[in-house]
């Protein structure tokens, strides 16, 4: 209580309110929470629309299972006789676009009956799932298949033998109970300030798929500058591939390379190699087939690398110095929580940013289903993924100490659990390995702004022995030790000037500046960000004077990129360049493309000198 009554003074001594009294502010947002979520559902512009959810491994026996099931809330861990309410799939209970009224409790069932499609028989059949948070247990036709823990990666269960003529039943247990041992994000069980509605259960995609006996698992292709390399995993001992121009329609004749590799790693000759950039994003598509099985996968060459341009260390794309314009991205939508209403919204959040002139997104203590990273991959953006943090946030160790007195702290010796400790690092290893394919992924941010930090030399390490081919922030923010790849700093209660850089020069995050559109925004009373503007031109004037007189400047002495904070507004929070549904751009586009050039000019600049 008395940690609460801390945070909320700090709120009011730093965040300008538009009421008096912080229980006022809390009395008006229980009265209009509800109406002003229908007002902004309301807006949503994009119909609903759920996509191939595995666009590296595409099939065409594919089932989908998303749509209306049976729900059982608060049902403990007993199966339950009654479903006595109905759900939308792969909505969170907690969100509107689920359809699902009520508190679902911390323990619950759904229940789903479907018929195996009849091209399916003679045939191998996997259940997949995109994420459920935190615990489940699977059952088909009451029968385990399996148990999964943590709440943002995909994972599969062979559920053939499961199976029988005609209808069957699928029923997923979940428990969550925001259990701190595992990762859980910006999740909170109150939520205010930078802390949002928690999702629980199923937010991601279900579908089955049909393979044969000798099936493609996985598909890996990785470049080092010189080399191409294919890593296929599978029950085959060969595989046929071939390779298309990801430009053209394809047909036999466009068929750049055609051959046959064993499983596991090989090294394969590809003539007037093309590489990613997010001005041209390079794809190749590929077929692998077996006599059972055939998959349709892409991929795409780039290297990262630091290298020292003119005295000063820089992050290379294919040997060349870049700054990366980014914006923070939460991967918060007003309908869905974690799951938008339709796959097309992350091509839309892309879109709008690179209108804006940005090339790179933070996608912040998140993962995303594997449509945002095709889409990145596809239309050319940057992305730094943070890992998605577990254990306990101080505020005071991890928010106010360090922004008002000192940053210098070692974290060898961090008081974390052992299970906290092994969750993060099995969680991160397979976060990497999850990610490995997608080409726009240059950077991992492993600890943010304190927040469950430990050993994070080690732990850098560690995941470079995964994946050498990104960039690795060991500490956003603060508590920087030695390991990290860069200097990665936040601003907000300060103006960004040089510290003791050495390394590459990431202003992580900055900004924040907050403005409210009455009609667009799901509170007006409490609301939290940095500062307050009234109007499109004072927000815009306000972020460019931040980057012209505080950025720019700086490029010379070692930034390399910058981020904003952030895309859009986030229920509480009125500071993104976008309203929280996405209805209204709060800034002067043209103005912020001017910027835009300006910063990629300087830097040229200043680059082109070394």
């Amino acid at each position: 209580m008395f940690k609460r009554l801390v945070r909320e003074a700090a709120d009011l001594v730093w965040i300008p309110r538009l009421a008096i009294s912080q229980g006022y502010d809390a009395l008006l947002n229980l009265m209009d929470k509800r109406e002003n979520k229908k007002k902004i559902l309301s807006q949503t512009s994009l119909k609903e629309e759920r996509l191939y959810p595995r666009p590296q491994l595409e099939r065409d026996y594919f089932f989908s299972l998303d749509g209306i099931w049976k729900f059982a809330p608060k049902s403990g861990s007993k199966y339950p006789v009654i479903f006595s309410k109905k759900i939308k799939v792969p909505y969170p209970p907690e969100s509107e676009a689920s359809l699902f009224e009520g508190e679902c409790g911390t323990s619950f069932w759904y229940e789903k009956r479907f018929t195996v499609p009849a091209n399916f028989e003679g045939k191998n059949v996997i259940l997949h799932f995109g994420a459920v948070d935190q615990v489940c247990k699977v059952y088909i036709n009451k029968k385990f298949a399996g148990k999964h823990e943590g709440g943002y990666l995909p994972f599969s269960f062979d559920i053939t033998k499961y199976l029988t003529d005609g209808e069957n039943e699928i029923a997923v247990y979940v428990k969550d109970d925001l259990n701190i041992k595992y990762p859980y994000g910006k999740q909170t069980k109150h939520p205010e300030g930078m802390w949002y509605t928690p999702v629980s259960g199923i937010w991601q995609s279900v579908w089955l798929e049909a393979v044969g006996e000798k099936y493609v698992k996985n598909f890996i292709c990785r470049y080092d500058g010189e080399n191409v390399e294919f890593d296929i995993d599978g029950t085959a001992d060969e595989y046929e591939i071939k390779i298309f121009d990801a430009q053209i329609n394809h047909k036999e004749s466009e068929v750049i390379k055609n051959i046959t590799l064993p499983k596991g790693k090989s090294r394969v000759y590809i003539d007037d190699i093309k590489l990613w950039t997010p001005e041209k994003p390079y794809l190749y598509d590929v077929v692998i087939s077996t006599p059972d099985d055939k998959v349709k996968s892409y991929f795409a060459l780039r290297t990262v690398s630091i290298e020292d341009i003119g005295g000063k260390e820089r992050i290379c794309i294919n040997n060349k110095p870049y700054f990366f314009h980014g914006v923070l991205d939460q991967g918060y939508f007003c309908d869905g929580i974690y799951t938008p209403v339709s796959d097309r919204c992350f091509e839309q959040d892309i879109r709008y940013m690179k209108k804006l002139g940005f090339n790179t997104i933070r996608k912040h203590i998140k993962v995303e289903p594997a449509r945002f990273y095709y889409d990145c991959d596809r239309l050319g953006m940057f992305v730094f993924q943070d890992m998605v943090n577990n254990g306990e946030y101080s505020y005071f160790l991890n928010t106010l100490l360090p922004t008002f007195w000192g940053q210098s702290i070692s974290d060898r010796y961090t008081k974390v659990k052992s299970e906290i400790k092994e969750t993060f690092e099995k969680h991160s290893i397979a976060t990497i390995k999850y990610l490995e394919n997608f080409q726009s992924i240059v950077y991992y941010t492993v600890f943010n702004e304190g927040w469950g930090q430990y050993d994070s030399e080690r732990i850098v390490t560690d995941l470079k022995e995964v994946d050498s081919s990104r960039v690795y922030d060991g500490a956003s923010g603060w508590y920087k030790q030695l390991g990290t790849d860069v200097d990665s700093d936040h601003f907000y209660f300060h103006m960004i000037k040089p510290k003791r850089w050495t390394r590459p020069v990431i202003i992580s995050e900055c900004g924040g500046f907050t403005m409210v559109i009455p009609g667009h925004s799901m509170f007006m009373h409490k609301i939290y960000g940095y500062g307050h503007l009234k109007g499109k031109n004072s927000l815009t004037e306000r972020i460019y004077n931040m980057y012209n007189y505080e950025v720019i400047p700086n490029i010379k002495k070692g930034i390399c990129g910058c981020i904003y904070t952030q895309l859009s507004d986030v229920e509480g929070e009125a500071n993104g360049l976008y309203t929280y549904d996405r209805a209204v751009c709060k800034v002067n586009k043209e103005k912020m493309v001017q910027l835009a050039r300006k910063i990629y000019k300087e830097f040229k600049k200043v680059t082109d000198k070394g």
